[in-house]
């Protein structure tokens, strides 16, 4: 009995041994289980949590461009405005200085023309005075007036043929704003042959044989010019343009008729 009390206690022991391995083998495994579990569960909370969080991180995200944008759009909506507002002020201020300009001149002119018609009421005005006062009428753009103070000053002119030749210059200049070209054309041939050097006299016929449309006198008239002032800026693309009219129409009457 002894032997089998023994042998069944030490298989009883066996068997609590047995036991506790399994025991101690189960706990390990669930352990092993259990941190495997835990570290999938913080994984997908954490994923969760992301999936959560990164909504909200990409709105945020996009408002802020939408409003770098927004901010970009409206300071070059302000720089657009500022420019425009620059050039109105640009504008204005031109415009201001231009009629400001204008009445100081028209100013001065009336009474520069005040002050010579006075001196010719009283008779003592000199050729001189004629020719500024017939000067000034032509800018004021009374034309008949002028054309009367510059003949007047022609027919007293007692100076140099040379200044002769600005009055003639300037009454041809007045004949032609008056509608009256071929008197205005021998003017200008007048003051030419009075001083052949004279390049405003020139470029004034060539301008009227061109009204005309003498086209074949008018070059001659700028090459004139050219012959005195070969950089004219005034005659040298007339002459050109007449040069290309003229072997355009090579063949053909030079003068057109309307």
């Amino acid at each position: 009995m002894k032997g089998s009390g023994i042998q069944l206690t030490g298989s009883t022991l066996l068997g609590d041994n047995l036991d506790a391995r399994k025991m101690n083998d189960f706990m390990t495994k669930d352990l092993e289980d259990g941190g495997r579990s835990s570290k999938w569960i913080s994984a997908f909370l954490f994923g969760q949590t992301i999936s959560v969080i990164s909504p909200d991180v990409s709105y945020a995200s996009d408002s802020m461009k939408i409003n770098e944008i927004y901010e970009v759009g409206e300071l070059f909506d302000l720089g657009i405005q500022l420019i425009y507002l620059l050039l109105l002020l640009g504008l204005l201020g031109f415009g201001t200085f231009f009629v400001i300009r204008q009445i100081l001149v028209r100013r001065e002119l009336d009474l520069s023309a005040k002050e010579l018609q006075d001196q010719v009421r009283s008779g003592d005005a000199s050729a001189t005075e004629l020719f500024e006062l017939g000067a000034v009428m032509l800018r004021r753009k009374f034309y008949p007036a002028a054309t009367k103070y510059l003949l007047q000053a022609i027919e007293k002119w007692d100076g140099e043929n040379q200044d002769l030749a600005q009055v003639y210059n300037a009454l041809g200049v007045s004949y032609v704003r008056d509608g009256k070209v071929d008197k205005g054309i021998a003017q200008f041939q007048t003051a030419v042959k009075l001083q052949p050097g004279y390049v405003t006299a020139w470029n004034n016929l060539g301008d009227a044989y061109e009204n005309k449309k003498d086209y074949s006198s008018a070059l001659k008239a700028f090459e004139e010019v050219l012959l005195f002032d070969p950089n004219n800026k005034i005659a040298r693309p007339r002459r050109d343009a007449l040069k290309d009219m003229i072997q355009m129409y090579k063949g053909a009457p030079i003068k057109f008729e309307d």
